[in-house]
């Protein structure tokens, strides 16, 4: 019984001196963990102001070179618009009843139609269809970029508010056509002002994303 007692008490301090090496390990791991998550912090927050393909899609890259050839449209603008617009949600309905990857109303898409002669039998129902979709949009973008001269930024307000609404800032000198700042847009079309610079900044980023592909920006 004595030897034991004597055997138990030396494996019990044989435990007792393992304790602190033990602690004095899981506290390094600690602050290894926590300098490890405060640098992928770090990275995460850096990298969330890099613009990357996942943040910029080029889904339906078919059509859009496609009617941006045929159309002589800059592609990078149209897939802008389509970011924008639905997010590539080729199923999207606005709130006002737009509807498909570019969002078109009926109206406008009547006057596309009309436009283009068109005379399949595709009906407003039809938006939903990416390809046609992706047909009508960037003839509309493209209309619109030659109208006003290239500028991007008219051409994004007058996709959002209309030609009519942009013709009158330009006629009674709200806007100078060729000197156009955001900032002119009336105050009371702010959402016109936030579309405009959601679609420059996607504009900018397209850009410098599809840079190296020439077989994308070869039209723009």
């Amino acid at each position: 019984m004595a030897a034991n007692g004597k055997n138990s008490r030396r494996k019990k301090k044989r435990h007792i001196k393992k304790g602190p090496v033990l602690i004095a390990v899981i506290l390094l791991l600690c602050g290894i963990g926590w300098l490890t998550y405060l640098y992928h912090e770090q990275i995460i927050n850096k990298a969330k102001d890099i613009p990357n393909s996942f943040s910029y899609p080029t889904d339906y890259e078919e059509y859009v070179i496609r009617y941006s050839t045929k159309y002589k449209c800059d592609p990078v603008l149209v897939f802008s618009v389509i970011k924008v617009e639905s997010g590539f949600n080729k199923d999207a309905v606005s709130s006002v009843g737009a509807r498909g990857l570019m969002q078109l109303m009926e109206d406008a898409y009547d006057w596309i139609k009309y436009r283009l002669d068109d005379q399949r039998d595709n009906t407003y129902d039809d938006m939903f269809d990416p390809e046609l979709n992706i047909q009508y949009g960037t003839y509309y973008l493209s209309y619109l970029m030659e109208k006003y001269d290239g500028s991007v930024e008219l051409t994004a307000a007058a996709y959002h508010c209309g030609m009519n609404l942009v013709d009158s800032w330009i006629e009674n000198g709200t806007v100078d056509p060729d000197n156009f700042k955001v900032s002119d847009i009336p105050d009371e079309n702010d959402q016109t002002s936030n579309y405009v610079r959601k679609i420059r900044k996607a504009y900018d980023n397209y850009k410098d994303i599809l840079n190296s592909h020439g077989d994308i920006t070869e039209n723009s």
